[in-house]
């Protein structure tokens, strides 16, 4: 019996394999944290995929779907700096390592490009990987130089903006299969 258990449990694991995982639920921040202001928004319209047999990742973030606490933050981030109609969306397309596919938490890394504003760049994104009843949840925080993406910070607001932001992500996912 205990036999039949351990090979059940194995091809379940290798179904798990074979599987790819959209979003469910989606949570991204950024903050700037600068001298003369602070500023915060957030985001919940991300959509990704993994596939977990090849671990890769993809992650589309609309640039629109950031909300302000106020209005005219949100008008100026995009239409002078993001420019969200010529660049909406924000990309990121990576390989999942220092996951071996079994459950329970794992630190792990993404490493791939990510594309804001129109300009790629590669990247290494680390972070909490868990995968528990089939589903997959990822918890990230990672700095974005701004100038990187070029993203200008015009001289007269360059104290309210900071050089640097802070992203902050929790993505979950559950099994999705293409029909």
């Amino acid at each position: 019996m205990n036999k039949f258990i351990c090979l059940m449990l194995m091809l379940a694991s290798l179904a798990c394999h074979s599987q790819r995982y959209k979003t469910d639920s989606t949570y991204i921040r950024f903050f700037s944290d600068a001298p003369m202001e602070d500023i915060e928004a957030l985001n919940v319209s991300v959509s990704s995929i993994i596939d977990a047999a090849k671990k890769t990742i993809v992650i589309v973030v609309p640039i629109k779907s950031f909300s302000f606490q106020k209005k005219l933050m949100q008008e100026h981030f995009n239409e002078n700096y993001l420019e969200s109609d010529q660049f909406p969306n924000a990309v990121f397309k990576g390989k999942i390592q220092g996951w071996d596919g079994g459950t329970g938490e794992t630190e792990a890394s993404a490493t791939g490009t990510l594309e804001i504003h129109g300009v790629t760049q590669d990247v290494t994104i680390t972070g909490t990987l868990s995968f528990m009843n089939d589903q997959i949840t990822l918890e990230t925080v990672f700095p974005i130089r701004l100038a990187d993406y070029d993203i200008k910070i015009p001289k007269a607001v360059f104290y309210k903006i900071a050089e640097e932001v802070e992203v902050t992500a929790k993505l979950q996912y559950k099994p999705y299969e293409k029909n």
